[in-house]
């Protein structure tokens, strides 16, 4: 995409009020690989992206990222934080919680091979949640809005917010990586199954765990 393309795309997005529209499964958008960010944007107009899809993120409860193709842009954007709830129980738990963080051109790396399985959900496809078995520590390689070069570890919970918003810019939906047979309403993972449930549902629905 053309950078006067995206420019016009972007100023027609930030004019509507309010949070953005999250584009649903079965757009297009969400299924292309998206081209590097090369500075197509003017700083100013990227700063007032990102703002905007911070306040949507903040805007949804229990929201922990958003990816550009899921408020309609081909741009390889996304960010990310646990918000004051979930990152209070994260402490508590001795879990590390990860702060607002803007993901540009990012790509990561397994290290080692330890996975860890969990339900995941998205806001692309509301309403289901489903087991998904990831690299449990990665190494993270982005740039920031303010064009810093940054290599990075993650792990745990942070580790799989990476990876699902960086897939979104590789055109991949969770349920691309999902054991099927687990896929649950959201109300049903949190009745029956729970946030330790998943040993549970991989017993019941004979799937295997790494």
């Amino acid at each position: 995409m053309g950078s006067k393309e995206l420019e016009d795309e972007v100023i027609q997005l930030l004019e509507k009020p309010g949070a953005l529209s999250v584009v649903q499964a079965g757009d297009p958008v969400l299924r292309q690989k998206i081209d590097p960010y090369d500075g197509q944007l003017d700083d100013t107009l990227l700063h007032k992206l990102i703002a905007r899809i911070r306040e949507t993120m903040e805007q949804i409860h229990g929201c922990v990222g958003v990816a550009a193709p899921q408020v309609g842009l081909r741009l390889r954007l996304a960010v990310l934080a646990t918000p004051g709830e979930l990152s209070a129980r994260l402490i508590r738990s001795r879990q590390q919680p990860v702060p607002f963080t803007v993901l540009i051109n990012p790509s990561y790396q397994a290290m080692g091979s330890q996975r860890a399985a969990s339900f995941e959900g998205c806001l692309s496809v509301p309403g289901w949640q489903a087991v998904v078995s990831r690299p449990d520590v990665i190494r993270l390689t982005r740039e920031d809005e303010a064009g810093h070069h940054l290599v990075e570890k993650y792990s745990g919970l942070g580790a799989r917010i990476v990876q699902h918003e960086t897939d979104h810019l590789d055109g991949t939906l969770y349920l691309d990586r999902a054991e099927v047979r687990s896929l649950s309403t959201t109300e049903l993972v949190a009745s029956r199954w729970g946030p330790a449930g998943v040993a549970s549902a991989a017993a019941q629905f004979d799937f295997p765990l790494p």
